[in-house]
């Protein structure tokens, strides 16, 4: 831990940088990482100095810190694996609350299905909060990065990994939960997504924080968010083999996974008839995406949650 005599020239270091209050919190946390860290989640610099030092060059203090909070869960994070972000945070806890309220317990374990898992923080929350043998969650990524990360968050939350086949379910114990993540590594955008990717169907929910972002906001976006995340997890405006043709007024408008999810729900019957489907969406985003969803899956249900910012944040469908 750096001497706190040094603490005073490193705010204002900082401070010159991100202001004073953003100064102050943020070495604050630095602090603590160093000395204490989340979940035994240790940072990625070994001194107050090194820290500070990454910062200043923009920097995500996330990915400097080694953690995110994510409800009552720590996640491991690292570049170029997409932070989770709060506003995730705020609509996974709410699902999980209407997931409870919307039923007793199963008679089966609930099937949940993440798409664009990442840092798998939507599944992970939600297997956590569910009781244990409520659920058992898939998460999808392109991203050999996210899926390995999403492999150690899985075990820094003690939620086991499913059995490997039906005949040793009776001879595995879940360490802490019982409920499952796996995550997999799969191209959504691919023709023979749903055989390559081991996926079940149907699945009783359905999440994703796609990629959303339209090409002309991602060119305006920071160095600190394009110079370290990766592009495939924040740009919503592809031209790869798979993807969707879209109608002439919804392009360039970040909404190409929108249409593909809705295909894979469409055609593969992916949602169960009783199922709920949770997209995550961007700014101005959440009507043309409900007016998609009803127009390729004949989705009649449809509501959209606002964040705590008071954005149109979630597009929440049912049949």
């Amino acid at each position: 831990m750096m001497p706190s005599r040094a603490a005073p020239s490193l705010l204002a270091q900082l401070s010159r940088a991100i202001g004073s209050q953003s100064a102050h919190n943020e070495l604050r946390w630095m602090q603590h990482a160093l000395k204490n860290p989340p979940g035994g989640i240790r940072p990625t610099a070994d001194t107050l100095e090194d820290m500070v030092a990454r910062r200043i060059s923009g920097e995500p203090l996330q990915y400097i810190l080694g953690s995110q909070p994510f409800g009552p869960l720590n996640l491991a994070v690292r570049p170029p694996v997409l932070i989770p972000r709060p506003e995730t945070e705020d609509w996974t806890l709410r699902l999980a609350d209407a997931i409870l309220q919307s039923a007793h317990k199963p008679r089966r374990p609930l099937n949940i299905l993440d798409l664009c898992t990442g840092t798998g923080c939507i599944p992970l929350l939600l297997c956590h909060l569910l009781p244990p043998g409520f659920a058992h969650a898939t998460g999808v990524d392109i991203s050999e990065d996210a899926v390995q990360l999403a492999r150690e968050n899985r075990e820094l939350c003690g939620i086991p990994a499913p059995p490997p086949s039906p005949d040793s379910a009776a001879q595995t114990t879940p360490k802490e939960n019982g409920n499952t993540f796996v995550p997999v590594l799969a191209d959504l955008m691919r023709p023979n997504f749903v055989k390559r990717a081991g996926l079940k169907p149907p699945y009783d929910v359905i999440t994703s924080n796609p990629p959303y972002i339209p090409q002309a906001e991602y060119d305006r976006l920071p160095s600190s968010v394009k110079d370290y995340e990766d592009v495939r997890a924040l740009l919503g405006d592809v031209d790869s083999p798979g993807s969707p043709s879209l109608p002439e007024e919804e392009r360039g408008k970040g909404l190409v996974f929108y249409h593909r999810i809705a295909e894979l729900v469409r055609d593969h019957d992916l949602l169960h008839p009783e199922g709920t489907l949770a997209l995550e969406v961007g700014d101005g985003q959440a009507r043309d995406v409900a007016a998609l969803l009803e127009r390729k899956t004949g989705m009649r249900k449809i509501d959209v949650w606002k964040d705590p910012w008071e954005k149109e944040r979630v597009v929440v469908a049912r049949r």
